[in-house]
């Protein structure tokens, strides 16, 4: 007698499954935004370059590992179905790259015509923001080594600077790409130039004290805007650090020790803070430094004093460059309380804890920091844009391929910050939870005897239905 049930028996079948969430989520906003106009006039020939862009930005959304396992993906007879595409070769992505990136400029300034024309934004405040990303190949003239945020510096990289509006909108309107070696400075001219006109009168662009120069400050100004950026130290703010403790500064924080002193300009305003939180860490942070200095200088004098060699981490190490040491340390002479001693008046500047804003608003001591904190947001973008929508590592070979590359991650991270944009419920979710929830509506197609395709859809989750379903301007 039977007291439980067999497994059931697995029978083969040509159906198939896949994601089909982020492909949707892709079209429902690419007709709401009617990008086609954007793409058309630049390919009328060969493959649809609005298919086969929609095809790109869902892959990114998607599986997204290269060029190579793109085609794969896409070339799969019921995804060329769904974008009306034919089988095609890998060169043809290739080439729709390169046209993309060939026309980057105008398709930028085409899609902010499009979102502004199609949204009301409550403000034209901006932040803005460069990194960089590492380029494997050497055919490209944008490869550069410089200084490298992905903390590669035997790697070349190229630099790109992201125009965002800020909270509460927080949605990106801007992008460029330079060589690796090109600095914020130098970079900010053709990151601004770029969203300029866009800007209402006296709105605020905020940026980071990497790009902050006279001329960048001018440019804005000159343009009728104002301005938010930080500072360095300077010694005319040490004379006010020195007495800073007299002065009547205002309580920002005093849960977190945050004191604001204010100094008004002719034509600007310096905002100087005190942190002890950043103060006590800064001194920790020196006090490792100290520590290590010691240690080295004491594995040098051992060196030393036992006839050896240097040790190969303080040594020039370049076969064209030959050089003899003759080294002496100053732990001959003292004491390694003395030598402490020294190093905190070479290490320790009493700066530690202070920072400053600096703007062209009269703004609040509590607003500036606000504000400036809130650049952060860009920051996430950046982390989206790596980690997530992962643009990176580059493996394209022309500059036109790299720009198309990036404009299609772009696209991508755009599509994800309308969707927070639009629904308040995903404001805060980042692009990995709003990307897991699309992955997770799939299609099954169930092929019937009759030769018909059933499509069975699965996996609805609070989410993709809100996200698909649309409300405001995705409709």
């Amino acid at each position: 007698m039977q007291t439980k049930l067999r497994t059931h028996e697995i029978i083969p079948n040509d159906n198939i499954c896949f994601p089909i969430g982020t492909i949707l989520a892709v079209e429902k906003l690419y007709d709401a935004l009617q990008f086609y106009s954007v793409f058309s006039k630049h390919k009328k020939k060969g493959l649809d370059i609005n298919s086969l862009l929609k095809a790109l930005i869902s892959y990114k959304l998607t599986d997204n590992f290269s060029i190579d396992r793109a085609h794969d993906w896409i070339n799969r007879e019921d995804v060329l179905e769904l974008f009306n595409l034919k089988k095609f070769n890998e060169r043809g992505l290739y080439r729709t790259l390169q046209t993309l990136g060939n026309n980057s400029e105008e398709i930028i300034f085409d899609i902010q015509d499009i979102l502004f024309r199609v949204y009301d934004f409550s403000h034209t405040d901006v932040n803005m923001d460069w990194t960089s990303i590492v380029l494997h190949g050497d055919k490209s003239q944008l490869g550069k080594y410089g200084y490298s945020r992905d903390h590669r510096p035997d790697k070349k990289q190229i630099t790109i600077g992201v125009s965002e509006l800020s909270d509460p909108i927080n949605i990106p309107i801007g992008l460029t790409v330079e060589q690796g070696n090109v600095n914020d400075q130098k970079h900010f001219k053709k990151t601004y130039r770029q969203i300029s006109k866009r800007l209402r009168k006296n709105s605020l662009v905020v940026f980071d004290k990497g790009a902050n120069s006279i001329g960048n400050i001018k440019l804005i100004r000159a343009d009728k805007m104002q301005y938010l950026t930080a500072k360095k130290l300077n010694k005319s703010d040490d004379k006010i650090i020195e007495k800073f403790g007299q002065l009547d500064t205002e309580v920002i924080d005093e849960e977190k020790g945050i004191y604001g002193y204010k100094i008004v300009k002719p034509n600007s305003i310096n905002y100087l803070y005190f942190s002890k939180t950043l103060q006590k860490q800064q001194l920790e942070s020196k006090a490792r430094k100290i520590l290590r200095m010691i240690h080295e200088a004491k594995e040098i004098q051992e060196s030393i004093d036992n006839n050896k060699k240097i040790p190969k981490r303080f040594r020039v190490n370049n076969v064209l460059v030959d050089v003899s040491y003759s080294i002496q340390t100053k732990l001959m002479d003292i004491g390694e309380e003395e030598a402490i001693k020294l190093l905190e008046e070479q290490v320790i500047t009493g700066r530690e804890g202070f920072f400053s804003l600096k703007s062209s608003e009269n703004l609040t001591l509590k607003e500036a920091l606000a504000t400036y904190r809130k650049k952060d947001s860009i920051e996430k973008i950046f982390h989206s844009l790596k980690n997530e929508i992962e643009i990176k590592p580059l493996r394209v070979w022309s500059d036109a391929s790299i720009n198309g590359a990036i404009l299609v991650g772009f696209i991508a991270q755009l599509f994800i910050s309308l969707m927070r944009y639009e629904f308040d419920e995903l404001k805060h979710k980042s692009t990995k939870f709003i990307k897991k929830s699309l992955l997770n509506l799939t299609v099954t197609v169930d092929y019937m005897k009759s030769g018909a395709k059933n499509l069975i859809y699965a996996n609805f989750d609070p989410m993709n239905t809100l996200i698909l379903r649309g409300k405001q301007g995705i409709t």
